[in-house]
């Protein structure tokens, strides 16, 4: 039987914590669609979707994958990790022709989609950082994700403890593709991770110049 627990979003954000550790319990198939799908209906820039997500499941994926994460139980003790990644050269290849392709029969303009085609190979050509581009996009989709993974009840862990080059090997990757990070996905084993606290607003934002408070923060 599916999950049916569903959080409000807001309380979802307030009560989220990296889970240390998981019981292993099954997320049923469906729930595991809704969730993937959440993370592919992310937006991103220009609507490229170079995100690539390589779901890892099985015991004993899940075993060899944990050797290249710094031996971290949870990637064992997960129901999946999703593995996330993208692809650097997504755009050269179909990704832009299959953008153009969706966006047509949905209102995209014809001239629009006929400047894209060059503006696009324009812009990642001349890109100073093309991997930091594809990080934000891939990061949003994750996160995405991992929402709605705690607005269904379930409990997650995103992960930067790993070696790129030795997950890209496991997984079979495609050169032109970057690991960017994991999210595992499960139900908690005993207590949730402690809460660290957040700074307060008037420390990290700025009413239109840096060391400006917002008005409401002033009160």
């Amino acid at each position: 039987m599916a999950n049916v627990i569903e959080k409000g979003l807001s309380q979802a954000i307030a009560e989220r914590r990296a889970t240390p550790s998981f019981t292993g319990e099954l997320i049923p198939e469906e729930d595991l669609k809704k969730i993937l799908q959440a993370g592919l209906n992310a937006p991103s820039g220009y609507n490229l979707q170079p995100w690539r997500f390589v779901v890892v499941h099985t015991p004993e994926q899940r075993k060899r994958l944990r050797a290249v994460c710094f031996n971290q139980a949870k990637v064992e003790e997960a129901s999946a990790v999703v593995v996330a990644c993208g692809d650097l050269e997504g755009w050269r290849s179909t990704d832009l022709e299959e953008m153009v392709r969706l966006g047509l029969p949905n209102g995209m303009p014809e001239n629009y989609a006929a400047a894209v085609k060059k503006s696009i190979p324009q812009f990642m050509e001349n890109h100073p950082n093309q991997e930091a581009w594809l990080n934000r996009h891939v990061m949003i989709a994750l996160t995405t994700m991992m929402w709605m993974a705690e607005v269904m009840g379930y409990d997650t862990a995103p992960m930067e403890g790993f070696e790129p080059d030795k997950v890209a090997e496991l997984l079979k990757l495609p050169a032109s593709y970057r690991v960017v990070a994991l999210l595992a996905l499960g139900h908690r084993k005993g207590a949730d991770k402690y809460f660290g606290g957040r700074f307060k607003p008037s420390r990290l934002v700025f009413d239109d110049e840096f060391g400006k408070p917002l008005p409401f923060e002033s009160e």
